[in-house]
């Protein structure tokens, strides 16, 4: 037999009240809201809790080499970000600007240089707990949680040696992150208004309340160079999710929808189909949340669903009674929710101009 010693005991104490905490609070909350969820397993809190702490809790065992991180990001990140890290083309620079001077002071001289052409992350970052949460949570764009911690720890080996932060046969591990000196270590303050409200504003100056413009449109336009330079952005998306890109193959709109600011304070009305046309309900109805033109979204974009119903009998009718009901399984996992609020009359023009591609 083997005997407890006292250090057990209080463990098997304190996990026994946790659970027991636990179930008290699951308790409650059935009895507050019966029938409604459950208490999420510890394997469940598990997959979502991975963050990493400035402090590094949260932080998994593991460690990845210099050299197998650059295999890794020839593979998977030098498409985006340059062969070293370097790339200004589809998103800013990884590394460059830093010294080995600013890894001894922690404060990055070039950022107070205005020759400087670019801010890197190198250069902004102050915790190198930051690069590894990011990288593991979200990276590589097209297939986020692809990368195991290994494969974490040696990425961000090898972006820190692009900066010279480490040596090449450096290997990075939960051991020896914390001894790692950022550039920008010291750059960063939480002594000013934005974490304080007692303490100065981040900026000065007085609101101006009167004379005001009616209406202000933020935009923004592609020069005619840079257009189509890396083929169409609204075919570059993760594939899932909510996003955006605008149809870089085709050329500026002479002006942005909306740019008159004409129609913003009726924007809440809800006037008929053929009061508002087919597009502005598709728009009024939130369709655009999750269908676009030509690019898949949420769900599928109007040209696709187009194209599958194509000279199919009763596809009015059969799209219809999905929009009022709502359904799941014909083009992905994600389910569209019922739209019952639409009249039939807007029901049956919106799905009209969807069938037709839009036109």
């Amino acid at each position: 037999m083997f005997k407890l010693d006292k250090f057990s005991i209080s463990l098997g104490l304190a996990a026994l009240i946790a659970i027991t905490s636990q179930q008290a609070l699951a308790q409650s909350s059935s009895a507050k809201f019966p029938g409604i969820g459950r208490t999420a397993t510890p394997a469940e809190v598990a997959a979502w809790d991975i963050d990493v702490r400035p402090d590094f809790k949260g932080l998994p065992k593991g460690s990845g080499s210099v050299e197998k991180g650059q295999v890794i990001w020839e593979a998977k990140c030098a498409s985006c970000h340059g062969t070293f890290g370097e790339s200004n083309e589809i998103f800013t620079p990884i590394a460059g600007g830093t010294t080995k001077d600013d890894v001894k002071t922690g404060r990055v001289a070039s950022l107070n240089d205005m020759k400087q052409p670019q801010r890197t992350t190198l250069m902004k970052v102050s915790t190198v707990s930051t690069l590894w949460d990011y990288i593991y949570r979200a990276m590589p764009w097209n297939a986020p949680r692809s990368l195991t911690p290994d494969d974490t720890y040696a990425v961000v080996a090898f972006i820190l040696s692009l900066g010279e932060i480490v040596p090449d046969d450096f290997v990075l591990s939960d051991k020896n992150i914390a001894e790692v000196k950022m550039p920008n270590r010291n750059g960063m303050t939480t002594k000013h208004g934005f974490w304080n409200v007692k303490d100065k504003p981040d900026v000065n100056g007085s609101s101006c309340m009167h004379n005001c413009v009616p209406f202000v449109q933020i935009g923004s336009t592609l020069p005619d160079f840079a257009r189509n330079a890396h083929n169409n952005i609204a075919e570059q998306n993760r594939m899932y999710g909510p996003y955006r890109g605008a149809d870089s193959t085709k050329p500026p709109l002479k002006e942005l929808p909306g740019a008159s600011g004409a129609g913003l304070a009726h924007a809440a009305d809800t006037h008929s189909a053929a009061k508002k046309g087919p597009a502005a309900l598709f728009q009024s109805e939130n369709c655009s949340a999750c269908h676009a033109l030509n690019a898949k979204l949420v769900g599928p974009s109007i040209t696709d669903i187009a194209k599958k119903y194509d000279g199919q009998s009763g596809a009015l009718e059969k799209l219809m009674a999905k929009v009022k009901s709502g359904g799941a399984g014909v083009w992905g996992s994600i389910p569209m929710p019922p739209q019952a609020q639409l009249s039939d009359e807007d029901r049956k023009t919106l799905v009209t101009w969807v069938l037709s591609g839009g036109k």
